[in-house]
């Protein structure tokens, strides 16, 4: 075990993605492990599918491996994982949305009642149109929506993580929530 996993945060050690870079590859596995998690979460909650999310999870970890050596410190290792994190799952998307319309087969981008894992049974109905509807917000405001409010991050580290102001993010959650908030009248405009 390396002499810097006696802590459980990574943001005490930045110097792990160095070692990384230098080829250290049980550090990557602990890093991994360490990191799993946090990165599937954030992209099930874009790909609101798994098997996307998986595909999304690798596809970051590749990168991490990848770029190691590029980290240059000017944020906390976790707040780099999460802005690749967010890129790649928002990239994803994309490339996916992209192959739909060019493909003859039809790939349904959003399942249709997607419940995502951590929600209490009795909130799962209340989840599937909350997602729906972030589904639905313009990139910016789906992210800074999701890393506030899905992910629960402190709004500086959010703001961190989307390269931005903390005044910024919070008008793109102020944006976020109103278009929310008419989006979820129009999928239940009873409620």
């Amino acid at each position: 075990m390396h002499w810097f996993f006696k802590s459980n945060s990574l943001e005490d050690t930045p110097d792990i993605l160095q070692r990384i870079a230098q080829g250290d590859r049980h550090l990557f596995k602990q890093l991994y492990l360490q990191q799993r998690d946090l990165v599937y979460n954030l992209a099930l909650n874009y790909a609101q599918n798994e098997t996307d999310a998986e595909e999304i999870t690798q596809e970051v970890f590749i990168q991490i491996f990848r770029k190691a050596g590029q980290f240059q410190g000017k944020s906390t290792v976790k707040t780099w994982i999460y802005r690749i994190t967010v890129n790649t799952a928002l990239n994803f998307l994309k490339k996916k949305k992209r192959r739909s319309w060019l493909s003859t087969e039809k790939i349904e981008e959003v399942p249709k009642d997607f419940v995502h894992p951590g929600v209490l049974l009795e909130r799962k109905e209340q989840s599937i149109f909350l997602f729906k509807g972030i589904d639905r917000l313009p990139d910016q405001q789906k992210t800074a929506f999701l890393l506030s409010f899905i992910e629960e991050l402190p709004r500086q580290e959010a703001a961190d993580i989307m390269g931005i102001s903390l005044k910024a993010l919070e008008s793109l959650l102020q944006r976020a929530k109103k278009n929310l908030r008419k989006i979820l009248q129009n999928i239940r405009p009873n409620q």
